[in-house]
Formats: structure tokens, C-alpha cells, sequence
């Protein structure tokens, strides 16, 4: 409801308040339990709770606070109910085929499951902070033009919104294949994380990385679908992508394990980023086939532009980090001050690189 009223400030921090009630209840609750992981439960009950909470004076300012009712007949309501299946399960194909992932390394060496889980929380970070966040702002700017059946401004919006994942997708996905090693031993490495895991982990994560951008645009183009009521070619795309990932698991990993190569789970990981990019190809193609989304002019010189600046980042990166086996040595202090370090460099260069290619923030106006 915030969305539609372009409020997006309060709803981006209530995953705060989730982390804070986490720590609060893991740090100072979970010593009273018998079962820590109890209190963990309740936690998550109760950041609930107070993100409810938290949200409803912003709803009452706006005079949109809704006043519980049972109204399963109410036409509104159900036909946001006919449309909202199809919605959910074509917005979570990355997430089911990483679920299919992990059941089928749960048949492969002890550890699988955990490199994978490992790989993927740090692949979710840019994905839920830019590509969420890109579909959070435009589903209700082009629910609003699709209604004002303004087809121009829709097909503006959907353009803008893939120039601008590509911008952040690209960058993202060299940094997290250059830094995969060092990122992994920075947050996870010490105690049961060992120098092994740390180096099983890491091809998964690599792979995983590979399918960044294609991961940011399903969030970025099936909006394009939802704001117009569509929500069953989403879902057609989804099934195929899932049928394709299926099918790419077995024929990656059986062979992968047959021949002995170390880490057959990366192949899972490869598996699931290619499965993204013919999702998020599929979804693309549509929008144009069906003239919703209609490429402006300059494409190719502004993917010149991105892919210059990111092989000058990446340049840097592989020049001037250390080695993973350096940063296994050091205190986690000195890991953290490295990392830091590695982020800052590298998104000054890509940064400057397109000031220096001729990419100016006036760009991406709409």
C-alpha cells in the first residue's frame, strides 16, 4: 500500500527491524531457552509483529489504514486472489531452483549443502538490495501508466529500469567472481568454516555470481508483466526455466561426478545462473514481442560503455588484491580492512571509468 502512494523509505527499513529483533533474541533471549533455537522462532514471530507495528502509523497518516474484515466474495479480493499464485511462483523460480539445488547436493560429499547455502546468502545480498529494490519502485509506476494507457512512458519506465540493472548487475557479478575467495574468508572463515570450505565455497559462489545479472532481471522485467494484470506468462517463462534447470543439473553433475572433478556443486550453481539468464532472455523477448518494452536508441553504445568500465574495475581487482592464501593468514581485522578497501578501489574505478567513457548520471533520467 506504501508502494503505491511512493512511499518507499518505511517499507525498505522494516528488514531492519528484522535483524535487530534477531540478534536481540539470539544475544540476550536464547540463553533462558532450554533450546536456543526456540527462542530464534519466537524471534521471527515477534519481528513480525513489530513490523506490523511499525508500518501502521505511516498507513494511518496516509488515511489508508485497513480495517479488518472478512470479505473473501468482494470482487477486489478475489481477483487479486486469482492473480496472486501465478504472481508469487513467477517471481520465485530463482528461489525454487536453488531449493531443487540443495536436494540434490544433499546425494553428493558431506559440506555440499552448506558451500551452496554459503554461496547464495552472499549472491542474495545484491540481489535483494538492488534488484528488489528496483522492482519495488517500478511495479507501481508502471501499474499507474498502464492504467493511464500510457504506452510510451510504460515502455520508458521497463527500458530505464533494465539499463540501470545492467549498470549495478555487471560490476556486481565481476566483483563477486574476483573477490569470491577473500569475501568468503572475511565473513565465514574461523572455527568449523575452515580454509576447505573456504575453497569449496568458493567455485559455487563464482557460479552463482555468473547468473547475478540474470537473477536482477526477472525482478526487473517481470513487473512489466504484473503492472498489466499478466501474471500467467511469468509463470509459463518460470516452468520453462525450471524444466531447464532440472534438466541442467543432471546434465552437469552426473558427468562432473563420473569424471571426478573436485566441487561437482558449482555445477548446480552454473546450472541455476544459466537457468536465470533464459528466464530473464524469455521475459525480455516477450515484452518485446508483444511491443510493451521497446528498446531505446544507444544500446550498444552504453553496453560498450558499462562493459570498458567494468574490465577497467576488474583490472584493478585482480592487480591489487592479495592472494586468497594471504588473506587466510591474517586477523579477521585485517581482512575486514582489506575488503573494504578491495569495495571502495573497485566502485571508484567503475565509477570513474564511466565518467571517463562518457556515462552521466542524466542518463538514466526518465
Amino acid at each position: 500500500i506504501l508502494n503505491t502512494y511512493q512511499r518507499f523509505a518505511a517499507p525498505a527499513f522494516v528488514p531492519v527491524l528484522l535483524n535487530v529483533v534477531l540478534i536481540t533474541f539470539a544475544a540476550f533471549i536464547a540463553p533462558y531457552f532450554e533450546r536456543p533455537g526456540i527462542a530464534l522462532a519466537v524471534g521471527v514471530f515477534t519481528a513480525g509483529a513489530v513490523q506490523l507495528l511499525f508500518l501502521l502509523p505511516f498507513l494511518a497518516r496516509l488515511r489508508v489504514l485497513p480495517r479488518p474484515r472478512w470479505g473473501a466474495t468482494h470482487t477486489g479480493v478475489r481477483k487479486i486472489s486469482r492473480l496472486m499464485l501465478p504472481a508469487i511462483f513467477g517471481s520465485s523460480v530463482a528461489q525454487i531452483n536453488i531449493l531443487f539445488d540443495t536436494l540434490i547436493a544433499s546425494f553428493l560429499v558431506t559440506g555440499s549443502i552448506s558451500w551452496l547455502y554459503y554461496s547464495d546468502r552472499l549472491m542474495e545480498f545484491p540481489l535483494g538490495v538492488f534488484g528488489i529494490a528496483l522492482a519495488t519502485v517500478i511495479l507501481p509506476n508502471l501499474s499507474r501508466q498502464h492504467a493511464a494507457q500510457s504506452h510510451e512512458q510504460f515502455s520508458a519506465m521497463v527500458d530505464w529500469a533494465v539499463r540501470l540493472a545492467i549498470l549495478i548487475a555487471l560490476p556486481a557479478t565481476l566483483g563477486l567472481c574476483l573477490l569470491a575467495g577473500p569475501l568468503l574468508a572475511t565473513i565465514f572463515y574461523g572455527g568449523q568454516f575452515g580454509a576447505g570450505d573456504v575453497a569449496m565455497a568458493t567455485p559455487s559462489l563464482m557460479a552463482y555470481a555468473f547468473g547475478l545479472t540474470g537473477f536482477i532481471l526477472v525482478k526487473v522485467l517481470a513487473p512489466g508483466f504484473f503492472a498489466r494484470q499478466d501474471t500467467v506468462t511469468p509463470v509459463r517463462i518460470g516452468i520453462i526455466a525450471l524444466i531447464v534447470n532440472m534438466g541442467l543439473n543432471v546434465a552437469i553433475v552426473v558427468p562432473w561426478v563420473q569424471a571426478g572433478w573436485p566441487a561437482p556443486h558449482a555445477g548446480l550453481a552454473v546450472a541455476t545462473a544459466g537457468s536465470a539468464f533464459l528466464n530473464a532472455a524469455l521475459l525480455g523477448r516477450e515484452l518485446w514481442r508483444q511491443q510493451v518494452w521497446v528498446p531505446r536508441v544507444g544500446w550498444g553504445r552504453y553496453l560498450l560503455q558499462v562493459a570498458a568500465a567494468c574490465g577497467v574495475m576488474s583490472m584493478l581487482l585482480a592487480s591489487f588484491v592479495p592472494p586468497i592464501t594471504a588473506w587466510l593468514e591474517v586477523d579477521v581485522w585485517t581482512r575486514c580492512l582489506w575488503m573494504a578497501a578491495a569495495v571502495v578501489g573497485g566502485t571508484a574505478a567503475y565509477a570513474a571509468s564511466l565518467l571517463a567513457v562518457g556515462l552521466r548520471p542524466r542518463y538514466f533520467s526518465l
